[in-house]
Formats: C-alpha cells, sequence, structure tokens
C-alpha cells in the first residue's frame, strides 16, 4: 500500500512521526530530558591525585575542549588539578555516570589566563553533551551566572556581581533542589533562581572559550 492510498488521518500520523525522527537526528527540539526525578547516586570526591599526568582522569567524558590532568603549585589537594587549556566554545568535561536530582556541587577553581574570558563553571543535571545547567564564575566579568544549555544553546537564567581575579584558588557551589538553585562563591550566596528544565542528570566541570583554567576538589553530595 503506497502512502497515497492511506487515509488523511493516518498520513499526518506518519509525516508527523518522520519528521520528529528528522528533528532529533539533526539534533534539534531543543533539551531531550532523559533523567527522571528522584534519581540519586552516592556522593563522591575527585581529588585527581590517583589519575595519571597528561590525560583526562579515566572516569571522565570530554564534551570539548582539552582537559589533563597535571601537577599545578598551590593545588588545595596537592599536587595534582585537573586543568583546561584548550579553546572551544565551552569546553565541558563530565565526572563519573551517577545521576542525581537534590545535590550539593562544589570545586575549588583558579582561572589562569584568557583574553576573552577567564571562567569556571560546574555543570549539573547534564543530559548529553548539548543539554545540561551552568553554574560559572568570570573573573574578567565580575559575576557568577546560572544558565540552562538546551540543545547546543546557552541562555542566562541569573546572574550575580562577585569579585574575583586570575591566579586565586576560590570555591565554587551549587545546590540545587527541585527546581530552586542557588549559586556560591567562597560561600557567599551570589544568585539563585528556579528552573525546571531539567529534572536530574549527571555533572561535570566547564569553561569558556579560552579559558585556561585549574579544578581540584570535586565533590558531590546528594540531597
Amino acid at each position: 500500500m503506497g502512502l497515497r492510498e492511506w487515509s488523511a488521518g493516518t498520513r499526518a500520523a506518519v509525516l508527523l512521526a518522520c519528521g520528529a525522527i528528522l528533528l532529533a537526528a539533526c539534533g534539534g527540539g531543543g533539551a531531550t530530558v532523559k533523567y527522571p526525578a528522584g534519581t540519586s547516586a552516592p556522593g563522591a570526591t575527585y581529588d585527581f591525585d590517583q589519575d595519571e599526568a597528561g590525560r583526562a582522569p579515566g572516569s571522565a567524558t570530554i564534551f570539548s575542549g582539552s582537559w589533563q590532568v597535571r601537577q599545578e603549585a598551590g593545588a588545595p589537594s596537592a599536587p595534582n588539578a585537573l586543568c583546561q587549556t584548550g579553546r572551544a566554545e565551552f569546553p565541558a568535561i563530565q565526572l563519573g555516570d551517577g545521576v542525581f536530582t537534590n545535590l550539593t556541587l562544589s570545586v575549588r577553581f583558579k582561572p589562569i589566563s584568557g583574553q576573552e574570558d577567564q571562567a569556571g563553571g560546574l555543570i549539573f543535571r547534564v543530559q548529553d553533551a548539548r543539554n545540561y545547567y551552568i553554574l560559572r564564575a568570570n573573573a574578567l566579568e565580575g559575576n557568577v551566572n546560572f544558565y540552562r544549555y538546551v540543545g547546543g544553546q546557552r541562555t542566562e537564567i541569573k546572574g550575580g556581581s562577585a569579585q574575583l581575579s586570575a591566579g586565586h584558588w576560590r570555591e565554587l557551589r551549587a545546590e540545587v533542589r527541585g527546581k530552586h538553585l542557588r549559586g556560591f562563591l567562597d560561600g557567599r550566596l551570589v544568585v539563585e533562581e528556579d528552573d525546571d528544565t531539567f529534572p536530574a542528570g549527571k555533572v561535570g566541570l566547564w569553561t569558556k572559550a579560552d579559558s585556561v583554567t585549574c579544578f581540584d576538589d570535586f565533590k558531590i553530595e546528594p540531597a
């Protein structure tokens, strides 16, 4: 039976389904939520001291950028840190495969250099390389902002002013409870807002553009 022999309703349903398949194949259609709320893996801490220098951690999935463990002077947990030294639109790396709904996520980070940006960030409720939340601090802009990253497009949720400079270790922390997001720099609440784009997902680290940034003591605490 050919397409023209089907009823109008059947033809419409088939064409709609084909369109959805093509849209998904092309990466369109915005967020595809893969992980339901209520999921909670055990907590974890990454200090990168047992990882081989010159490579990404074995538990990592690199989305973009150049991520390598290296010895870093002054690292909060000596001797190693995980550093991003490449250039991409949004360098990002997923750490582990644990899926979390409510959690507290923190990291010590040191922005080192960058002409366009000097940023360090956390990503959470990660669905895949193109869909997740970001909490990022930027030394050049002097702020800490939440973003949603949907279908490879970044949109600001809310931001707040914060002073930070290159060459100094700082602590960035996200507290995530349901749709309520709170962002802290060195223990000070800088930004909070509600957003329900993603109910649960994986976690990792993030920078922007030409930022050279090192990270240490990445901690995941389910809530």
